[in-house]
């Protein structure tokens, strides 16, 4: 009985559309990835584009060869469908360059960043058609020093600690709440 032929390894169409971003940096490779049409969504910074002209601006103006030399990117996990890649990772980053992506309008502050990051990335005919990307922006804003946690029940660094460090503590913004007042 002959085997239906398998469809496009949309994990390996992922990863090269990533490299093409962060590694070589080519405009043209990480569009070739997508679809005629496609849409990028930074949800919390509402950072993107819908169709090619809006992506390959947003691409060129403001997403690649605009991070630290020093980003690096570790998977947690991937989750394959028949039409999605859904990644669990941590970016590693010195926050040393404006970064109109994850931090519009925050100046670099030279300090050290270690963030959970997921993209659900949707695909058509073997092609990303959409990126929908997502973290905590409250712990960005704590790592780089412009939101105080000591206030607000959020934390920085802590979050990436215990995905790759499984084994560490839970509960303690519930511990931390527990010692102070409650906000009048």
């Amino acid at each position: 009985m002959a085997s239906e032929p398998a469809g496009p390894d949309l994990g390996a169409v992922f990863d090269t559309h990533v490299a093409s971003e962060f590694e070589t940096k080519d405009l043209d490779a990480t569009m070739a990835t997508m679809v005629d049409e496609p849409s990028v969504t930074h949800v919390p910074t509402l950072a993107g584009g819908v169709g090619a002209a809006e992506v390959r601006r947003f691409y060129d103006d403001h997403f690649i060869g605009h991070w630290p030399e020093d980003v690096a990117i570790t998977r947690v996990s991937r989750t394959l469908g028949a039409d999605r890649v859904v990644d669990e990772m941590v970016m590693h980053f010195t926050h040393d360059q404006v970064m109109d992506t994850f931090l519009p309008g925050v100046a670099p502050t030279g300090k050290p960043v270690r963030l959970p990051v997921v993209v659900v990335a949707g695909f058509e005919d073997g092609k990303v058609a959409y990126e929908r990307i997502y973290w905590d922006q409250a712990s960005l804003l704590v790592q780089v020093g412009a939101l105080d946690p000591s206030d607000l029940p959020v934390s920085g660094d802590e979050q990436a600690a215990k995905l790759l460090e499984p084994d560490r503590p839970c509960n303690e913004l519930i511990a931390r709440a527990a010692n102070r007042p409650l906000p009048a």
